[in-house]
């Protein structure tokens, strides 16, 4: 394919005019960071030497997302993000995405899709990753015509979801991050997308948002809505893509979905999703351990994320509610040489995008769950329906996560086999933010010293960093002697380390 066209210089171009952008940053991702020069050349021979271009790589976080600490060092106006993206909402800067065209075989995918309608007696719901977005109209025409010859009426059995944008304007209806998040009227304009479809009759929020005349769905920069009598597990969803973190999305928030895969590259057929719909067995276990935790850490991991201070804010207040400490920490992408330094916590909430948001914590000392399992671990008599939310937009547009504390009924812990006792809200040694707070917890540290370090380390019982590091073995080099009289020194040798004087002696 032309590289051009490819990389949609022509489109970037008027965008960048259009806008009147004299400072923008190009990202893209490891896999095609090769491609940067010859694309920062083609622009700049079309822009001119008036608009500077800054090749952003190795994003702080994950690639799918638009990299705004990074554009910000370079005070860039906007930015154009390349490959695969999450089309998560940016906070500050306009972002254009250039999804790339991927190669695929229309009339083989055709094929298969009639072959699927035949042997099934549900509607079709093709979904695809954004880089196939680019054959969609070609598809549909070849699926209808194959439909016409057949003499079928399958046709209207055929659904096809639609890209949200492929602009992000975040100061184009929103003045602040709230309204980005919870407004309720031109949801998809108001979220910072791009887009000229009216949607001010919404009536409430769920798994999918309920309108007058149906149902919409909006997932991994795509959309699609079904009428208001079917449900989306009535349909068959035909995923177009690899298997990457999009395709396990799509799998683990519609589990209940019988879905299908077809791999372009190979040009097959794939019914087998048994390997991602393991992984909610995984998030379950998760999900039991992180409630048996005393100290939780929460890990940024964006920063640009639309609506990612509020989350965090919001899972702060739900981990004090069920009487745990939580610490923030901010570290880029997490590793487990970078958790290993934190041994204090006993779990991880992991604060990110949809499609990074799983991490596979079997390496880590500590298991990383999502903020929706943190809302089931710590909420108080909330059960599993099954539902799976990776979105954390969609935890904040909702009623958010409520801790239900005060109550000291003891719970039966799957993973001690037993029952526990969590430890209240008013125990859990919180501080208000006053000048006496930092004082008053050193000296609570000082005074742990003298317990026994059994009790907290190996039972768990740490409640905070201050309990859990005094009752280490290992206090550092500062060590307090009880014998504070000064040693009587001690004369060391002397002579070159070849022969000393000592030694020489003994020789003789």
């Amino acid at each position: 394919m032309d590289f051009e066209l490819n990389y949609e210089i022509s489109r970037t171009v008027d965008y960048l005019r259009a806008g009147n952008f004299t400072r923008v940053a190009l990202q893209f991702p490891d896999e095609l960071l090769k491609d940067s020069p010859r694309v920062a050349k083609a622009l700049r021979s079309e822009l001119g030497a008036g608009v500077r271009l800054f090749v952003m790589a190795d994003a702080a976080y994950g690639s799918c997302c638009v990299d705004e600490i990074g554009a910000s060092h370079v005070d860039a106006e906007c930015v154009v993000h390349y490959g695969h993206a999450c089309m998560s909402p940016t906070s500050t800067l306009p972002a254009m995405f250039v999804f790339g065209k991927a190669s695929i075989d229309i009339k083989d995918c055709a094929d298969l899709i009639g072959h699927c309608l035949s042997s099934t007696n549900k509607p079709i719901l093709v979904l695809y990753g954004l880089e196939y977005s680019h054959a969609l109209m070609h598809l549909k025409a070849v699926v209808a015509e194959s439909l016409v010859l057949s003499h079928s009426n399958w046709g209207p059995m055929v659904k096809y979801s639609d890209v949200i944008g492929s602009v992000i304007n975040p100061s184009q209806d929103c003045t602040t991050e709230k309204d980005q998040i919870r407004s309720l009227n031109g949801s998809i304009t108001n979220a910072g997308f791009t887009s000229g479809r009216d949607e001010k009759k919404i009536l409430k929020f769920g798994n999918g948002r309920r309108m007058e005349n149906g149902t919409c769905f909006e997932l991994g920069g795509l959309t699609w809505s079904i009428p208001s009598d079917h449900k989306i597990e009535d349909y068959l969803l035909f995923w177009i893509g690899p298997e990457n973190s999009a395709f396990t999305n799509v799998v683990l928030t519609f589990n209940n979905c019988e879905i299908i895969r077809y791999d372009a590259d190979e040009r097959r057929l794939l019914e087998d999703t048994s390997c991602q719909r393991r992984i909610l067995k995984r998030r379950y276990y998760l999900v039991e351990k992180a409630k048996d935790a005393n100290i939780v850490g929460i890990l940024v991991g964006t920063l640009g994320c639309a609506g990612y201070l509020s989350i965090i804010q919001q899972m702060k207040e739900l981990i004090k509610g069920a009487g745990k400490k939580s610490y923030t920490l901010v570290m880029g992408r997490p590793n487990s040489a970078k958790l290993a330094n934190f041994p204090e916590c006993d779990v991880f909430v992991y604060v990110s995008c949809a499609q990074t948001a799983l991490l596979d914590s079997k390496e880590f000392l500590a298991p990383i769950i999502t903020p929706f399992e943190a809302a089931l671990a710590f909420g108080r008599g909330r059960q599993w329906t099954g539902e799976y939310v990776l979105n954390f937009h969609d935890l904040m547009v909702s009623s958010g996560p409520e801790a239900v504390s005060g109550t000291k009924e003891a719970r039966f812990s799957f993973i001690k086999g037993g029952y526990m006792e969590d430890i209240q809200p008013e125990e859990n040694g919180e501080h208000e933010e006053r000048s006496l707070a930092l004082a008053e917890t050193t000296e609570k540290a000082l005074n742990l010293q003298s317990q026994h370090p059994n009790t907290i380390m190996f039972k768990g019982a740490a409640r905070s960093g201050s309990e859990f590091f005094a009752a280490r073995s290992y206090q550092g080099l500062n060590r307090q002697y009880e014998n504070l009289a000064p040693q009587s020194y001690v004369i060391g040798r002397s002579g070159r380390a070849s022969g000393y004087a000592d030694e020489k002696m003994q020789e003789k």
